[in-house]
């Protein structure tokens, strides 16, 4: 049946049947360990990030009214919620609601400094966990209480030009991992996939980054770049697949989360829950937050990943349990899609095993839609993002205008539901955009127009 849906490449909301009231899972022993991550690891990846803030304010003085630190806003978006209660009302199923219950938010990483996209907080978080593993080893620092402005010196990056950090990419990791090694004086080589837009290979190549383009797909930029580095004793691969580093600099944004919904006054429990729509690649930035949230919060977020109709790779690997390592070539789609740093044909097996307890489902959305919502949130709150970044407003159409979603909310809070959900609160990841090239972005916008107008003419 899911196969069936997938190859007919139309939008649905599949529910992990596997979903559990647990909050701590075990790492697959094939990884670097095998021990249970937590809470605990979190705060260590967020203590790192505090240590290296003084030094990255001096790397980029932009971050300086952060106190060095790079984290987005978080916006309550209620015209743009009037728009999704349209969408909402425009689906054929029966039942729908008089308005779309809860508040509607967005968390814009789409604005988050330096990159401009979600990868800012786990590709950055990697870069400086190896320079600090790097420096200690070095004697650059005594200890994790020295002042870590010493690693921006001649001696420092001394050291550090001696390495080569690389990564694959369809574009938003690379320049995370590009710019911020860069900055630090490693060399930097970035593998693109043909998915990857032109302009995130200028702007890399600008700052000095290697950038290495392929005519394959994503699985096969990674693949390339990670046999690289395994024949260079000074090369470190960030290996968007496995990495647990990785996984953790993302989920940190889980805490800054919990700060900014108790500044806004927002309670996160059984009776006010949580609903987070994340846009899903290979897996590792909506894999992490979604750890992180429900470490935090426990069985009050409910999480959903979106994903094209043509790049549905979580959903297929989550559904039929990465056992025969599909693709979705191997179902018949082609990740033809606009939403490029979505466009990935096999998943994260490591990451789909964390999410297999704490995920409560995966929703596709086309291409078409990614463009509408990219219109509706400039006309209705003025943010840019890219389409990638759209996939997200998908989610509360598919909770409240299917029949799987009103059986999720049947199945969590029975008989309260009517009453739960409407103190409910809906937050859309917005993961990449702020950097977009003006005549690039004009393309998105005027395809979103189009689609609208064409849909309301119709």
């Amino acid at each position: 049946m899911v196969l069936e849906q997938l190859r007919s490449q139309q939008p649905f909301l599949w529910l992990n049947p596997l979903l559990k009231s647990e909050k701590v899972v075990d790492v697959p022993a094939d990884q670097s360990t095998a021990a249970a991550i937590g809470l605990q690891d979190i705060e260590d990846a967020e203590a790192r990030l505090k240590r290296f803030a003084p030094l990255l304010m001096e790397l980029f003085p932009s971050l300086k009214t952060s106190d060095g630190i790079i984290e987005s806003e978080l916006i309550q978006t209620p015209a743009m919620q009037a728009a999704l209660h349209a969408t909402i009302l425009s689906s054929p199923d029966a039942a729908q609601p008089r308005e779309m219950p809860g508040a509607l938010w967005i968390k814009a990483d789409h604005s988050l400094p330096i990159a401009g996209s979600i990868k800012a907080r786990g590709g950055i978080y990697e870069v400086l966990y190896f320079a600090e593993t790097l420096a200690l080893e070095k004697g650059l620092l005594n200890d994790i209480n020295a002042d870590y402005c010493k690693l921006n010196t001649p001696e420092a990056r001394a050291v550090f030009e001696q390495y080569t950090l690389s990564v694959g990419s369809t574009g938003n990791l690379g320049l995370s991992i590009g710019l911020m090694s860069a900055a630090l004086g490693f060399n930097a080589c970035v593998y693109m996939s043909v998915e990857a837009k032109q302009w995130k290979k200028d702007r890399l190549r600008k700052q000095g980054v290697e950038v290495v383009e392929h005519s394959d797909d994503y699985s096969n930029a990674v693949a390339a770049g990670r046999a690289a580095a395994e024949q260079d004793p000074y090369a470190y691969f960030v290996d968007d697949e496995n990495s647990l580093h990785l996984f953790l600099g993302y989920s940190v944004a889980a805490l800054r989360l919990k700060s900014q919904l108790q500044a806004q006054g927002v309670t996160v429990d059984h009776k006010h829950p949580l609903f987070v729509y994340l846009p899903c690649g290979v897996g590792g930035a909506p894999g992490g937050i979604t750890f992180g949230l429900k470490q935090v919060f426990g069985d009050a977020v409910h999480c959903f990943f979106a994903e094209p109709t043509q790049a549905p790779c979580m959903l297929l690997g989550m559904a039929m349990g990465f056992k025969n390592k599909l693709s979705v070539y191997d179902v018949g789609l082609t990740i033809d899609t606009e939403a490029d740093g979505l466009a990935v044909g096999q998943a994260s097996g490591l990451v789909g095993e964390l999410m297999s307890p704490l995920l409560s489902g995966i929703f596709t959305v086309n291409d078409d839609r990614l463009f509408k919502d990219l219109y509706h949130l400039i006309q209705t709150e003025g943010y840019r993002i890219e389409p990638s970044a759209a996939a997200g407003f998908s989610g509360p159409v598919h909770l409240f205008g299917s029949e799987a979603g009103r059986t999720y909310l049947a199945k969590q809070f029975g008989d309260q539901a009517g009453n739960i959900i409407a103190s409910a609160n809906h937050l859309v990841w917005t993961t990449g955009g702020s950097f977009v090239p003006e005549h690039e972005y004009e393309g998105f916008y005027q395809r979103g127009q189009s689609l609208v107008e064409r849909e309301q003419g119709a």
